[in-house]
């Protein structure tokens, strides 16, 4: 699953280019064919150490509940970079807000990479089944998630910096699963937000950590699609608290 209007460089594409670029790996995609997963051979160990987290644990095999509206949970995502923060909230998305939690509540983003980072755009991760260290598939990742999909949410508000969205595959309607982005700036509500893009259910906000997520999106990045991390970042551990 990819996210459409994201760019595979850091250079800004048309609209219809960077929502097909979102869909190339399970993020929000477009009109426009989308490239292929580029190879990594390997990731180079720069960057800041890490230790794995534990073991996913036992993860929904359907999609799970949506979150009602009104209700809202914390969700504390830690990287090797630092921490996280975003607040889930079932007004902006049920369905997305809820899967989302539900996969961190089981540990389901535990080892999980960051497999895109277009600056300026977007980070985007949660490919749990490609995209999982020390197992990964660098020629799939990006492609990968549950065996299920949700309905998608209708967007009511814009895509603004650290706006927490749900990728989808292609130009598929309601094959949103567990791979999500984070906006790095208001303008990509131009794009993400435009009548030609598809539409990203919204999860959530970052209320804290988007000085982390600024580092994440200065990482330097390559591969064919110019959008490929070229070191490793990595989700150790969430944690999910409600009010």
């Amino acid at each position: 699953m990819t996210l459409a209007s994201l760019s595979s460089s850091p250079r800004r594409l048309a609209t219809v280019g960077l929502v097909a670029w979102l869909v190339a790996a399970c993020a929000v995609p477009t009109n426009a064919p989308t490239p292929s997963p580029t190879s990594m051979p390997t990731i180079p160990p720069a960057g800041p150490a890490y230790t794995l987290g534990p073991t996913p644990g036992d993860c929904p095999t359907s999609a799970p509940a949506p979150m009602a509206a009104g209700s809202t949970a914390t969700v504390t995502m830690t990287t090797n970079f630092g921490t996280i923060v975003i607040k889930a909230d079932g007004s902006l998305g049920a369905n997305a807000a809820g899967a989302f939690t539900a996969l961190a509540r089981c540990g389901y983003y535990n080892n999980v990479v960051f497999h895109r980072v277009a600056p300026k755009f977007v980070i985007q991760a949660g490919d749990g089944q490609y995209a999982r260290l020390p197992n990964y598939d660098p020629d799939k990742w990006g492609q990968g998630g549950p065996s299920w999909t949700i309905p998608d949410d209708k967007v009511t508000t814009k895509y603004v910096r650290g706006t927490v969205a749900m990728a989808r595959k292609g130009g598929q309607d309601n094959s949103g699963s567990s791979q999500f982005f984070i906006v790095l700036d208001d303008s990509a509500q131009t794009s993400l937000g435009a009548s030609t893009a598809n539409n990203y259910a919204i999860i959530g906000t970052v209320t804290s950590g988007m000085d982390v997520v600024d580092k994440i999106a200065l990482v330097p990045v390559g591969g064919d699609t110019g959008d490929v991390p070229l070191q490793v970042v990595v989700i150790t551990g969430t944690t999910v608290t409600t009010p």
